[in-house]
């Protein structure tokens, strides 16, 4: 995610700098800032307009500055469709929400993922009746470590996007570690929600020390602090983007989709945080 020319400009100029420096002067740490060198947005933000006119949404994204965007439904768009739209724009899409594990759709879901150009095929929700018990949760993740099955043999990394359901004490445990713990971790990597994961009281670092390289992507949202945790646009809540991206490597962070669930102005949102996270340097 870094942007390998802000780097290498980075240290050349210091490189230069030490070589004037007089030889008794001690040289000093480096302090090398990162930027992201691209922002995707998840297209749930602006499903309304989506519903509306799914061309003149995607040029408006585009728009706003983005390069990169994550589905959650092609609204009536075939394969073909939507991977002419996003090469007119020059957009990518690594990434989609797919609702159903059925095997039928599950299969269709694959080829059009393969069809489109996506990398990663993202489950996002568990149904409440699955979830009641660590036993549901566990019988959830080996249902996961299937479709990852499949979706490897297509050519596809499977990943499951939290909500904050999973941070829920359920007999002694949080089941968010019982599904990574259960899941095959060559098949099923996670999503993390980094809103979700805050407002369900867990620290986004620990979980990435403690399973590094398991988050290749991220939900970027902001949320305005306890009790009530209200959903802002990213950069003005009270999520310390600064610590999170500085230790995107460690997570194994690829891919950043901003997010709002319910944005007032959905275009005046998805402008607003990615203005912000092209300007942040950690």
């Amino acid at each position: 995610m870094t942007s390998r020319r802000d780097f290498t400009k980075t240290l050349g100029a210091a490189a230069m700098g030490f070589a004037v420096r007089p030889l008794a002067t001690s040289p000093q740490p480096l302090a090398l800032t990162r930027k992201l060198d691209r922002v995707g947005l998840q297209l749930y933000t602006v499903r309304h307009e989506m519903e509306k006119d799914v061309a003149a949404t995607i040029a408006k994204v585009a728009a706003a500055g983005y390069q990169e965007v994550e589905f959650a439904g092609y609204f009536g768009k075939s394969p073909a469709d939507v991977k002419a739209l996003l090469d007119h724009h020059g957009l990518t899409a690594p990434s989609a929400h797919i609702p159903s594990l059925a095997p039928d759709q599950w299969r269709a879901s694959l080829d059009a993922a393969k069809a489109i150009g996506h990398q990663y095929v993202v489950v996002p929700w568990i149904p409440a009746e699955a979830r009641k018990t660590l036993d549901g949760f566990k019988r959830v993740a080996q249902d996961f470590n299937r479709a990852a099955a499949q979706a490897h043999d297509a050519g596809l990394q499977f990943a499951y996007h939290n909500h904050d359901f999973e941070f829920v004490p359920t007999e002694g445990r949080l089941p968010y570690d019982v599904l990574l713990e259960t899941t095959d971790p060559k098949l099923v990597q996670f999503e993390m929600d980094l809103y979700w994961i805050t407002k369900g009281g867990q620290d986004p670092l620990t979980y990435f020390a403690r399973w590094p390289g398991r988050i290749p992507l991220v939900h970027v949202k902001d949320s305005g602090g306890p009790p009530d945790h209200k959903m802002m646009d990213v950069g003005a809540g009270t999520i310390d983007w600064k610590k999170i991206f500085a230790r995107e490597d460690q997570a194994g962070i690829r891919h950043a989709f901003v997010e709002h669930d319910q944005p007032t102005d959905a275009f005046a949102s998805i402008k607003a945080s990615c203005d912000y996270l092209k300007r942040l340097e950690f």
